[in-house]
């Protein structure tokens, strides 16, 4: 839905009259782009939000996230947001700058820029991607309380902000358990991006998976700093490794590259060696691929693309959840294991499934937090 002054502009452009782009005040001046994300068309041009223009689908509603600084292209939590709104776009005939878009954050000081460029873009529904974007949300959304804003793995109690959270723990108990089970050292690892309640959702949830399995098990645990640090992630990575840990399991966004990158030069320099990676948020096998070997043993999925997809049909059709708090589990198949790779096993695989079921029937009460894990690991 285009205010007049964008229609005005649109029809001075067409006579002629001004020849200067319409959306090109960027506030932050950052890099607003899609260069490398698989889901679009290869187009690294300005993302010109302020143009917007839904004509030619079938519905005015549109929708924007705004990317925390891991990217778009990170392979991983802000790549799924996209797809999910790329997959609402194409169900409704849309197209990017054409009823969808994002803004990238090159920093955390391009947050509030990004959700103020897209506000005042007059984009229907704004997604705030990660919960390093909460306090951005909060702010914006309180002076303007009549637009709707989303924030993904983190809660604004606003009347205007749905917040959408996912048992991330879950998920990471379950590719804990396919750890334990495919170690061959009894020897594992965690990459955190920056210390967090979400991200220790992640270790607390692996590290309780894989001491279900053999409580003995030796595991190392090491954040970051940042989501946004893959030359920190190889290293630790290599350290980890060179301690004889076969397999690594990241929860780190773009970080995480980095443990990629390491896996996979060992592999390279060593075919015959057992060593893993564990993804996170979508399913990144084509990350581990080398040749005709991939070291992505599995990865722990939550579908942040079909859970924005669901809120995008949600609010367009006039049915917005404001003030609440969505959260995806592993009954709704919200988070979930991939099992791409043949080294899932089916031994593995059926270890897996009845974890998976305990904890669907409440058998299991898997824990999120480090005091939960310990009384957890106090009842094996």
């Amino acid at each position: 839905m285009m205010k007049k002054r964008f229609i005005l502009l649109a029809l001075l452009i067409a006579m002629g009259m001004i020849i200067a782009a319409c959306g090109g005040g960027n506030d932050n001046g950052g890099d607003n782009n899609t260069s490398g994300n698989e889901g679009n068309s290869g187009d690294n041009t300005e993302n010109n939000a302020a143009g917007n223009d839904s004509e030619g689908g079938d519905t005015d509603f549109t929708v924007a996230m705004v990317t925390d600084v891991g990217g778009v292209d990170d392979k991983s939590f802000n790549q799924s947001a996209w797809e999910g709104i790329q997959a609402w776009g194409e169900e409704h005939g849309l197209s990017k700058g054409e009823g969808y878009d994002y803004a990238q954050s090159n920093t955390d000081a391009d947050y509030i820029p990004n959700l103020q460029q897209l506000t005042r873009a007059d984009y229907d529904l704004i997604y705030g991607i990660g919960f390093k974007l909460e306090n951005g949300i909060e702010e914006i959304a309180k002076q303007n309380p009549d637009k709707h804003y989303g924030i993904v793995d983190s809660v604004v109690d606003q009347p205007n902000v749905v917040s959408i959270g996912f048992a991330d723990n879950e998920s990471s108990f379950l590719v804990g358990v396919a750890a334990a089970m495919k170690t061959n050292t009894d020897k594992i690892g965690f990459i955190g991006g920056t210390e967090s309640d979400i991200i220790e959702a992640f270790e607390v949830g692996f590290r309780a998976g894989a001491k279900s399995v053999n409580p003995d098990i030796d595991i190392s645990v090491q954040y970051a700093g940042g989501f946004d640090k893959a030359d920190e992630g190889k290293l630790i990575a290599s350290s980890m490794y060179n301690e004889d840990r076969d397999i690594i399991f990241h929860a780190a966004g773009g970080t995480g590259n980095g443990l990629f990158n390491q896996a996979k030069d060992l592999k390279k320099n060593d075919p015959e060696r057992e060593i893993w990676a564990i993804g996170v948020d979508r399913d990144q096998h084509e990350e581990g691929q080398i040749g005709d070997d991939n070291i992505t043993l599995t990865s722990a999925v939550k579908r942040v693309d079909n859970a924005v997809q669901e809120v995008s049909n949600m609010a367009m059709e006039g049915n917005f959840p404001g003030g609440e708090m969505l959260r995806f589990d592993l009954s709704d198949e919200g988070v979930g294991y991939t099992t791409t790779n043949e080294a899932m096993t089916d031994e593995i695989v059926e270890k897996v499934e009845e974890w998976k079921e305990k904890i669907t029937s409440g058998e299991v009460e898997v824990p999120s937090k480090y005091d939960g894990l310990e009384e957890y690991l106090g009842s094996l």
